[in-house]
């Protein structure tokens, strides 16, 4: 008997495959996922009523202040990977172990990366000719934001955790408080309502701390309770064991790398190619980025509960399941992400005023619009294979290719075009970004069609045993 031909239910393999199986798990994960994302959405739209100094400051510093802290978030996503696994092969005691892991090492890693941006943040801004008129601005929210890392850490340790094990909704209805409460304080700290001090772009950030806290909060404190500790031993597993670790690393380097450059790397490399042509482009850019970055963000929650699901169809050795998951996910997101990149197109202009800029940054921001509508249903490729090749364990590929998207299609190629065309502008870089993310989307699709992460055994089995069918665990 072959791993693909192991007996199940037709039944539960049926409805594994279903639309609305996948529907039912990525729904909550939208909506977690799209927490933290939420809440720098908020702070950029409030902010922009502010000042456009303030707008002009605020992505270039979340941007920086995400490249080191993305990489340990990227390792998060593995713990998704190994508690999805584990949960398929019944091994619940694995499942809150190997979450503990990932918060050791995160803290850590925040602890030491926080040590030496706090020092040198003016330092960096001026290397990244960044205008001198809102480097004072930007180092104050990032250094704001270096603080929210340690929190975040629990929050995406969470997320994923809930994820692997199939109960998204506990993500869900946390991050909507969250949110909840990072609007209120923004509007206060801001804005200075109800006698507090108006506090402009560094208020934006306190909010967002104070947002992250109570989600953080909240998940843990239902991770650690009753429910999850009689399943999972969740107060009884926090021993450290650097087997764990070093698998979690082996696996979660690569995906932290590849995270680090989709998220954060990417973004500094644009801000750096834009940042010689004034406040105005870089405000337009923050909006279109933000715009982006949020229109994305279900299309993520999809990716996610998809590593999950291929996770848990790989540990009980269905992987032709897995295939069919990834089928439908991508389908979803196709269609998603295609009505998304029509809306920004026909109402470019609409979305662009809503930021409230001046008029030189609006006529910039509409035109940026347009690449961001082209290159939507390639990011919805991009989001759809990545996770289901980070549910097989196939980070190393997925590091790999971004890095060559990241430096030598945006990075080489966003460089020539500024420097061959200056006349483009900021559209300039935003072509090269659109090149980019079309041909990583190519590339992980030629990736998953080759079949090689059916190859990936992450526990080294040896060959089972009788099959046991395990029924869906979905909340």
């Amino acid at each position: 008997m072959t791993e693909g031909t192991e007996l199940l239910s037709e039944d539960t393999a049926k409805e594994e495959t279903s639309l609305k199986y996948m529907l039912k798990i990525a729904g909550p994960m939208i909506i977690a996922t799209s927490s933290y994302t939420l809440m720098q959405f908020v702070d950029r739209m409030m902010v922009s009523h502010y000042s456009e100094d303030a707008i002009a400051a605020i992505l270039p510093a979340s941007m920086v202040s995400f490249i080191p802290a993305s990489f340990a978030l990227g390792v998060m996503t593995t713990v998704n990977t190994f508690v999805s696994q584990s949960l398929g092969r019944r091994a619940k005691n694995d499942c809150a172990n190997y979450f503990w892991q990932a918060v050791y090492m995160g803290l850590l890693y925040s602890a030491v990366t926080f040590s030496f941006m706090w020092p040198t943040a003016r330092w960096i801004f001026k290397i990244m000719s960044q205008p001198e008129s809102i480097i004072g601005l930007e180092v104050t929210y990032f250094r704001i934001m270096l603080l929210s890392q340690f929190v975040v850490i629990l929050m995406w340790a969470t997320n994923h955790f809930f994820m692997g094990i199939h109960r998204p909704v506990i993500s869900m209805y946390t991050a909507v408080i969250s949110q909840v409460v990072n609007v209120i304080a923004n509007y206060v700290l801001i804005f200075g309502k109800f006698g507090f001090p108006e506090m402009g772009l560094a208020g934006a950030g306190w909010g967002t701390l104070i947002g992250s806290v109570v989600g953080a909060g909240l998940r843990m404190a239902v991770f650690l309770g009753k429910d999850i500790n009689s399943e999972f031993q969740s107060r009884s597993n926090l021993k450290i064991d650097f087997t764990k670790m070093l698998s979690l690393l082996k696996i979660g380097s690569a995906a932290g790398f590849a995270f680090m450059i989709n998220t954060a790397f990417l973004g500094a490399i644009l801000f750096r190619l834009i940042g010689g042509f004034g406040k105005e482009a870089l405000a337009a850019t923050s909006a279109v980025y933000s715009c982006t970055a949020l229109s994305f963000m279900p299309a993520v929650g999809v990716s996610i509960a998809l590593t999950a699901a291929v996770g848990k169809s790989i540990g009980k050795k269905r992987k032709d399941i897995a295939v069919k998951q990834t089928s439908v996910c991508l389908k979803i997101s196709l269609l998603y992400m295609g009505i998304v990149g029509i809306l920004f197109f026909t109402f470019r202009e609409q979305i662009i005023a809503a930021w409230k800029l001046g008029e030189t940054a609006t006529d910039i921001g509409a035109k940026i619009l347009i690449c961001a509508a082209i290159f939507q249903v390639f990011d919805a490729a991009v989001l759809t294979y990545s996770g289901a090749l980070r549910g097989a364990g196939d980070t190393l590929w997925l590091g790999f290719i971004s890095a060559v998207g990241a430096l030598f299609v945006l990075g080489g190629g966003g460089w020539l075009i500024v420097t061959l065309f200056p006349a483009l502008g900021a559209i300039g870089p935003w072509i090269a970004y659109t090149v980019h993310i079309i041909i990583v989307g190519i590339a992980d699709r030629w990736r998953f069609k080759s079949n090689k992460w059916m190859r990936i055994d992450l526990f080294k089995r040896r060959p089972a045993g009788l099959p046991t069918e395990i029924e869906p665990l979905i909340e």
